[in-house]
């Protein structure tokens, strides 16, 4: 009976209609690669599902307490089951370096109801290009599934929400998204992908100017000397440079929960080795005119800038390289993230950076030649001993191995501590709703940005490869996770049943 029952459970995963899990291993059990990746997988879903019952238990009079995940960005608002009427509430979620960072709160709401992006000089009212360039604030919303393919970079000015919540918004094309000296922006439950240089033409940054802009990296969103800025819950892959780069003298910036996947150079972080800004460092020299109001003013802007970067619940999926991040000076506070199988290494830098590193899990690929999780870029070792990089409840996983340098002393990082980290134990718990939620994503019951139809308004994506992103593939890390659970049952069930 046992056996029977295995079989069937089993054969409906295998062939249910959602895509095929290309990391799925249909070997014997004594033939699997790693057998302590099965035990390891087997041990945490018990040990969330006993966490989760005995929240329940010690939480019966609060309805609402199912709803809660211990992610503490999505449950300030997504328990609120009237949240489509209170959107504005997101702003006030934040954590972490980029927890300032208010958007369009208070601003208010633009409907984006034209997905063309044909003139960017002069964008159409309705127009998603027409909206990031106004001065006021903003909070924009999609009333349906949307796929904007930008003709060059979309440069937005401050105070915007990009709220993408309730339906399917894709963001790719020319340049993608420019921050550039502004500040208060949240981009939130947006796709970007298929991200490629444009530029040597004219664009316009507000409804008082335009300009020529040179060729873009084709970054997926670019931080060029802005602060205040939390993007949140999106999908980023398949860009032609970096998926996210701050540089510049960028700071206070938030990451959280977005899904990674397909691409090599992940993300950058500080921008170059040289610029002492992003470390906080005065301006001496007195070739600078030290009379002159310009002195003052980039005195003042050196002594406060200091580039600042919280990185946390983020799931770093399949097929990624390098620069989970790469940062050049700085502080960084990488806390309570999935890493899964980089190529090359997960956590680089050059130029002296501090990188606090708590609660993390990393799982090594199976190349033995890639098990470390740090790399320092094109520096000697008798130069980054002295470096502050620690790693502070960290999972490691599969040969996964962290090396430390610099004082381990708590002050050290004072300034590369953002958020209170929970135990790498419930890194499951804490990013299982990385990236985008909702319409087209995983089905958490998000509305549209008014109560209503959560249909999305009948608008169908196109097919092709330039217009999809690789979160479908999160059903299949699903069916893997409930595979592995399914199979480990009817293993041990076998074993104890004459």
């Amino acid at each position: 009976m046992v056996a029977a029952i295995c079989i069937v459970l089993l054969a409906l995963l295998l062939h249910s209609p959602s895509p095929p899990c290309t990391a799925l291993n249909l070997s014997l059990p004594g033939q699997h690669p790693s057998p302590e990746l099965v035990a390891q997988e087997v041990h945490r879903k018990v040990n969330d599902s006993i966490t989760r019952r005995r929240l329940i238990q010690n939480s019966e009079n609060d309805e609402s307490s199912s709803c809660y995940t211990g992610n503490p960005i999505d449950d300030c608002w997504k328990c609120d089951s009237n949240w489509p009427n209170n959107r504005q509430r997101l702003a006030d979620c934040a954590i972490g370096f980029g927890q300032y960072a208010s958007g369009g709160k208070n601003g208010e709401f633009y409907v984006v109801t034209d997905d063309s992006d044909d003139d960017p000089v002069n964008p159409e009212p309705g127009t998603l290009r027409y909206a990031v360039i106004q001065p006021q604030p903003l909070w924009i919303v999609f009333p349906a599934n949307m796929l904007i393919k930008l003709s060059q970079e979309l440069i937005f000015n401050s105070y915007k929400t990009l709220d993408g919540r309730g339906a399917n918004v894709h963001i790719v094309g020319g340049g993608c998204i420019t921050l550039q000296y502004i500040s208060n922006v949240i981009i939130h439950n947006i796709h970007i992908h298929h991200c490629y240089p444009s530029g040597n033409t004219m664009v316009r940054s507000s409804p008082t100017h335009y300009g020529y802009r040179t060729k873009s990296d084709g970054d997926g969103i670019s931080i060029f000397g802005s602060k205040d800025i939390w993007i949140d819950h999106c999908s980023l892959s398949h860009c032609k440079d970096g998926l996210i780069d701050a540089v510049m003298g960028s700071t206070g910036i938030t990451i959280s929960n977005n899904y990674f996947s397909h691409h090599d150079e992940v993300m950058l972080l500080g921008h170059s080795d040289s610029y002492s800004p992003d470390s906080g460092m005065q301006v001496n020299s007195p070739s600078l005119f030290p009379c002159s109001p310009f002195f003052f003013f980039k005195l003042t802007l050196n002594s406060m800038i200091q580039l600042k970067v919280t990185i946390a619940f983020n799931h770093f999926g399949e097929k990624l390289v390098q620069r989970m991040p790469r940062c050049r000076r700085g502080y960084i506070h990488v806390v309570n993230n999935d890493f899964t199988q980089w190529e090359m290494y997960a956590i680089g830098g050059s130029g002296n950076p501090t990188i606090n590193s708590q609660g993390n899990r990393y799982t090594a690929p199976y190349d033995r030649n890639a098990k470390e999780v740090t790399k320092r870029v094109e520096t000697t070792e008798s130069e980054w001993r002295g470096w502050n990089w620690r790693s502070d409840g960290d999972i490691l996983v599969n040969g996964a191995f962290f090396i430390t340098s610099g004082q381990g002393l708590e002050v050290k990082y004072e300034k590369a501590y953002s958020v209170e980290p929970k135990s790498a134990a419930l890194i499951d718990q804490l990013t299982w709703h990385a990236g985008p939620l909702g319409v087209g994503s995983r089905d958490n019951n998000l509305g549209m940005w008014t109560t209503g139809s959560n249909g999305g308004g009948g608008f169908v994506l196109g097919s092709g490869p330039d217009y999809t992103d690789d979160m479908s593939e999160s059903l299949s890390r699903i069916r893997f996770r409930y595979f592995v659970m399914v199979f480990s049952f009817c293993a041990l069930a076998l074993a104890f049943v004459p």
